[in-house]
């Protein structure tokens, strides 16, 4: 059976848990730069950044992996937000981008085997993919709207050196995240479907957009309904929504993608939103009943948590949905859609 097969037949028995947030729990050992840097030979600073720890200070990301685990999370993601060429650049590390991947895939990917062995309950890896600090469909260059850092191109292979390390780390599932610009998801899209062909591998997508304003745009300024007609056709095994806000803010815009989606939902949204010194206060127990309210009324399949949860919030989560059925993934009728900024239907 394959993995994108166990995780539905799991999904439809029982409402999933993903984990939380790795940034949060890697402050809270308080490394210094000599931690980051380990034994490699850098030209820059390591301190913050969080990704490179798979080769320098591997015990870390396994111990919190493994945290996640024993708190519940059914699926567990890489340590791999940052690790591509245009975010590791800022580090000089660049070029460990590849060997990155790879060595956090294969934490994830012997910690949830080692569960999965203990329990006998299925547990899944994604392999994390973020943003990067480009955009396709912006300029940053408020005199020249017409300009571009990268061009779809460059972008794709960023994404796709990056899938093929967590596809050969052993990743199920490939998760495009915190996508504030649709065409840079689009990248993404491709990159990873040309990784897993080229590596005789089928390798399922799961896409996961962030909400910049409350009305429920990201910033390429696509509503949820109109960025799931623009990837649909990617076939994801799960869509999405996290960090953005805290669950009450985002209740909304899950509701309108529950109602749209014929894939499975998954929504991690942020503990609450930051205090002024940019710290979660949000309690697991708190944000555990408002995504306990999502799942008394039927609109999702997975749950977790982004920036500010802990293993903690996992625990509280997966005791907040035990038993609760999962959602029902809609039937909707085969129509032509479509998707400028909105989304655009047309019924024959």
């Amino acid at each position: 059976m394959s993995a994108r097969e166990r995780l539905i037949a799991a999904a439809r028995e029982r409402i999933l848990l993903t984990d939380g947030a790795f940034g949060t729990q890697i402050q809270s050992y308080g490394l210094d730069e000599a931690a980051y840097r380990g034994s490699l030979d850098l030209p820059r600073d390591q301190k913050g950044n969080n990704d490179i720890l798979a080769i320098t200070r591997p015990g870390v990301v396994d111990e919190i992996t493994r945290a996640y685990l024993t708190a519940g999370s059914d699926i567990v993601s890489t340590n791999t937000f940052s690790a591509n060429r245009i975010s590791q650049a800022d580090y000089a590390a660049e070029h460990l981008a590849r060997e990155i991947n790879v060595q956090s895939a294969r934490i994830a990917r012997t910690a949830a085997d080692e569960a999965e062995t203990a329990d006998g309950r299925p547990r899944f890896v994604a392999g994390a993919i973020g943003p990067t600090n480009k955009t396709l469909s912006l300029s940053p260059d408020v005199n020249d709207p017409g300009y571009r850092e990268v061009d779809f191109d460059e972008m794709k292979q960023v994404y796709r050196e990056q899938a093929e390390g967590l596809i050969e780390g052993g990743a199920d599932f490939i998760l495009i995240e915190t996508i504030f610009d649709t065409l840079n998801a689009k990248a993404g899209i491709v990159a990873a479907q040309e990784a897993s062909e080229a590596m005789g591998k089928d390798v399922p997508l799961m896409i996961s957009m962030t909400i910049t304003d409350l009305s429920g745009r990201n910033l390429s300024g696509h509503t949820v309904e109109a960025f799931w007609n623009a990837v649909r056709h990617a076939r994801p095994v799960t869509i999405g929504l996290n960090c953005s806000f805290g669950a009450q803010q985002l209740r909304p815009h899950v509701q309108t993608l529950a109602r749209t989606a014929d894939a499975l939902l998954m929504a991690y949204p942020n503990a609450g939103l930051p205090n002024e010194l940019g710290e979660y206060d949000e309690l697991p127990d708190i944000t555990a009943s408002l995504v306990g309210e999502w799942a008394e009324q039927g609109l999702v399949n997975i749950l977790g948590g982004c920036c500010g949860s802990t293993p903690a919030h996992i625990a509280a989560i997966a005791k907040v949905v035990k038993g609760l059925p999962p959602r029902t993934l809609p039937d909707p009728p085969v129509v032509t859609r479509l998707a400028g900024l909105e989304a655009m239907n047309l019924a024959a």
